[in-house]
This record gives structure tokens, sequence and C-alpha cells, in this order.
């Protein structure tokens, strides 16, 4: 894993375990995934949490169920981090962003419709436009990793396929980044 480096990026991606038709057989994943909706629509599986430096480097990775909450599973992969972290609308939480700041850590999320809108420098309007970083990387280990597979046979095997493919690209060389912006 990277080190953090005071500026990193949190999001969550859907891993499908099985296709919806075939939830009421599927075995192997009994009690570990569960059925959630995500923009594209509901799926049966898990999901993989990253949390991402500037390099595009994973800082922290973890699997929840697909239903469990991305601000839940925040709060219990962020520790030991420090500086800004960017994420987007589903980490908002009152709470969190209190109990972060605690910690040394400023959430950083755009704001929804219903909220008031907050007063953010304009450096840190840049760095939220590009949080589609962990999309690229997300992408990238979904693709070249063959991260998505609906026929495992084992949860053993499910999870070291899943671990190699972010070993995969942990050590590739031409990683995502925004290292090319000037951050004072």
């Amino acid at each position: 894993m990277d080190q953090c480096d005071g500026l990193s990026f949190v999001d969550s991606s859907s891993i499908e375990v099985c296709k919806r038709y075939r939830i009421s057989m599927n075995k192997v994943f009994a009690g570990i995934a569960a059925s959630s909706k995500t923009t594209k629509g509901w799926f049966y599986g898990l999901k993989l949490h990253l949390i991402i430096n500037r390099a595009g480097g994973i800082v922290k990775a973890s699997f929840s169920p697909g239903n469990k909450d991305d601000r839940k599973q925040l709060e219990l992969i962020i520790k030991n981090l420090f500086g800004k972290v960017f994420g987007d609308r589903g980490y908002i939480s009152q709470q969190l962003f209190l109990q972060l700041l605690e910690q040394g850590i400023f959430m950083v999320t755009r704001v929804k419709k219903n909220m008031k809108n907050k007063l953010m420098s304009m450096l840190d309007k840049i760095l939220l436009l590009k949080k589609a970083l962990i999309e690229s990387v997300f992408s990238k280990i979904k693709l070249l990793g063959k991260f998505e597979h609906s026929r495992h046979r084992s949860v053993i095997n499910a999870f070291v396929h899943m671990v190699a493919a972010l070993i995969n690209y942990q050590m590739s060389d031409n990683k995502p980044s925004i290292t090319s912006l000037l951050i004072c």
C-alpha cells in the first residue's frame, strides 16, 4: 500500500458476484454478499472501498456487503490518515465530518440540493473536480485485473482473485494521477 500524502480520494464500487436472476441459486457468497442499488441499478454482491492518494496509489482498501452504508465503512478504514479527503455526496454526514475533524482529517464533498451552500476554497473546488481520478482507478482495476467474475466456486478463491487484481494495479507503472497539478 502507498503512503498518505495529505490529499486523498475516497469512493466505493460495486462488485457483482452473480447475475440478478441467479441470486436464489448462489450459495457461495450466502451470508457475505447482499443486494443493493447503485446508479446503474440493482446488484447482488460486495462493495470495494478505496482510498487513494494523488499519485493514484492505493492507501487503504476494504470489502463490505453490497448493502452496507459507505459512511460506516469509511469510519473503519480512514484511521491513520491526515489532510484532506475528497468524496462524493454519499459520504455527507455532520457526525462523520466532526469525527474526522477531531482526527485531523478534513472531508470535502459537494453539497446536496437541499443543503445550504458552504464557502469552499478554489483549490478545493478544483480538486473536487479531480475526483474522477478514483473512477479511473476503479476502471483500471476492473478491466485490466479482470476483477469482476460472476462464477466463483469458493469465497477464498474469489478474494484471492480480487486481492491479486489490487496488487496487479498497485505494481503497475502507469497509474492515473494528478501529480502535474501544483498543490501548495
